[in-house]
């Protein structure tokens, strides 16, 4: 009920993600749906109809990672200051993430099953019902079991992913953190477990005793530890190789530029092997997308999946050369926000890449003389295209509420709001600069041993 009760108050903004979200499982439920009548109207071809469903695996991905998204975004799983106190705490806006996702892509589905019935005629009294009777088997009874079941992957699936990457995370605890340090004389290394009074490493006969500082009468009446207690300096806690003058490091790069260049040489391999051999069986996909071989196929999967490993570190590495070579103050928050934002705009980036890629390979296997793309084709490709698409700008508005603090903080410095304008449009011209012609290149390469 709350997350009923959220879902209904969210912001414009927030409700129109999640239609996007409920189009996109009305769509990969309608695809689901049409595969099912495809194995209802070809039964002598089982192998055809499990090919056209798992073609709609890729919709399905989309779909799920569009949703944890959204899922990120949504203010209403955002941990605020006293909800803890009314039984809200991380695994309860966890939960309720996983019910607004689920509702929302349960939506989808319904209204998946409704304009399936309707092209199949099911639904009577309503203009142009029937219009795909043909193709979507309308003479055989729905098994209701299997159409239950289809229609429950996308919720399923994607409540369970949200809730997987939302779960509440332990922190390790502080053992260094929080403890109180006192500075020491120049020169001295590690930490001591007697404090030194101001001024001990100047004074008279310091050195001596084995490098201790000799003790000095006290003057005031006060015993030595009460002077020395007196003069003690305390900083906040802090790790002791910090400066509190500097901003704090970046977190280090993403450790996946290894992995993909590894499954990208992976992919090239098997499509050099797949070109120079010749194989008599092709696979064909669904609406007269493509014909090619499998290993052909395999071998496309692993390059755009080694594109797609290998986005976030690239993202880091676009920071980093953004601040090189004397940088000012625009290059410098503008390759600073790159690299602390590499894991989280670097995937979507790259999966945006992997498609790009994809597509154009399918377009170079493409055999003109065949028929045009059907509609489940059509409908495929626009709905990968779009998810991909829509998940990058939800991870850039995610990236955005992420820096709220600083960019208000940069304002109340008295930086102008051009500057920071002009930084994202440095960022955005940057990814671009390095991905668009990385993309083409690894495209080429990709489909060169199949067009020779």
């Amino acid at each position: 009920m709350l997350a009923l009760r959220l879902t209904r108050t969210a912001p414009p903004a927030v409700q129109l993600r999640r239609l996007l979200v409920t189009l996109a499982s009305g769509g990969t439920g309608f695809l689901l749906l049409c595969s099912l009548g495809h194995a209802l109207s070809h039964p002598a071809s089982p192998s055809s109809s499990a090919l056209r469903l798992a073609w709609c695996l890729t919709p399905l991905a989309a779909t799920v990672q569009l949703a944890i998204a959204v899922s990120r975004t949504d203010p209403a799983t955002k941990p605020r200051p006293g909800l803890s106190s009314i039984g809200l705490g991380p695994a309860r806006l966890m939960t309720i993430a996983a019910t607004t996702t689920a509702l929302s892509t349960t939506l989808g589905s319904v209204l998946a099953l409704l304009l399936f019935l309707y092209l199949r005629g099911d639904l009577t009294g309503i203009p142009f019902d029937g219009a795909a009777a043909d193709a979507l088997a309308a003479d055989r009874p729905l098994p209701v079991p299997a159409s239950v079941t289809l229609l429950s992957l996308v919720p399923v699936l994607a409540s369970a992913a949200v809730a997987l990457a939302l779960r509440p995370r332990d922190t390790p605890p502080a053992t260094t953190r929080g403890t109180a340090r006192s500075y020491v004389r120049f020169g001295a290394h590690g930490g001591s477990a007697a404090r030194e009074t101001f001024g001990a490493s100047g004074r008279f006969g310091a050195r001596l005793h084995g490098g201790r500082p000799t003790s000095r009468p006290p003057t005031d009446g006060r015993g030595a530890e009460g002077v020395a207690s007196a003069r003690t300096v305390e900083t906040p806690p802090d790790t002791p190789d910090e400066d509190p003058t500097r901003p704090p490091a970046p977190r280090t790069a993403p450790s996946g530029l290894p992995w993909g260049i590894a499954t990208l040489a992976a992919g090239l391999a098997v499509e050099a092997y797949a070109g120079r051999t010749t194989q008599s069986r092709t696979v064909e996909l669904p609406d007269g997308l493509t014909t090619a071989t499998p290993a052909v196929l395999v071998g496309l999967a692993l390059t755009v999946l080694g594109l797609a490993l290998a986005a976030p570190a690239l993202t880091h590495l676009t920071g980093r050369l953004l601040q090189s070579a004397g940088p000012g103050a625009l290059r410098l928050l503008a390759g600073r926000v790159l690299m602390e934002e590499a894991t989280r705009i670097g995937r979507p980036l790259g999966v945006v890449c992997a498609v790009a890629s994809a597509a154009y390979a399918m377009s170079t296997l493409y055999d003109p003389s065949e028929p045009s793309f059907g509609p489940l084709a059509t409908l495929g490709t626009v709905l990968v295209t779009g998810c991909t698409l829509a998940t990058l700008l939800t991870a850039a508005v995610e990236a955005r509420q992420a820096r709220a603090d600083t960019t208000a903080a940069l304002v109340r410095l008295g930086a102008p709001a051009t500057m920071l304008r002009t930084a994202a449009a440095l960022r955005a011209a940057a990814l671009l600069t390095l991905f668009t012609p990385l993309t083409l290149l690894v495209t080429d390469l990709a489909v060169l041993p199949l067009t020779r």
